[in-house]
């Protein structure tokens, strides 16, 4: 078993259709060493997830066409990706949003407006177990 030195290899979806949102994400992780990809929505981010494989998503519950719910079950329910990590990013911190997304299969929550710290810590969560080979 052996971890992998550096972010360079950890690829981190980050799926929302704020773009001040996927802005904020690109420049934290970017800037942590991270590889990203951007999503503006569900469809637009299962027409890359086959390409990018993705370490780690994140996934803004509400989005217009296909919502975060919809998008982390269909993500989920993929024999390739159901192991993948996904954490649930919403502007709400209700009992509510984190059953409902823990249904669906989410990992973890995370609400907007996230800090630096709080998007690093999460990453690191996840991507430790990943690290190792």
């Amino acid at each position: 078993m052996s971890v992998i030195s550096g972010n360079e290899n950890l690829k981190i979806m980050v799926i929302d259709d704020s773009s001040t949102i996927r802005r904020s994400a690109e420049i934290f992780l970017g800037q942590a060493g991270y590889k990203i990809v951007l999503a503006e929505d569900g469809f637009d981010a299962l027409a890359k997830i086959n390409d990018s494989h993705p370490d780690l998503i994140f996934c803004d519950i509400l989005m217009p066409r296909l919502d975060g719910y919809q998008t982390c079950a269909l993500i989920k329910k993929s024999a390739k990706f159901r192991e993948t990590p996904v954490v649930m990013l919403s502007s709400k911190d209700g009992l509510f949003d984190r059953a409902r997304g823990a249904m669906v299969g989410s990992d973890e929550y995370l609400t907007k407006p996230f800090t630096k710290d709080s998007l690093l810590k999460t990453v690191r969560n996840y991507t430790a177990a990943t690290q190792v080979e």
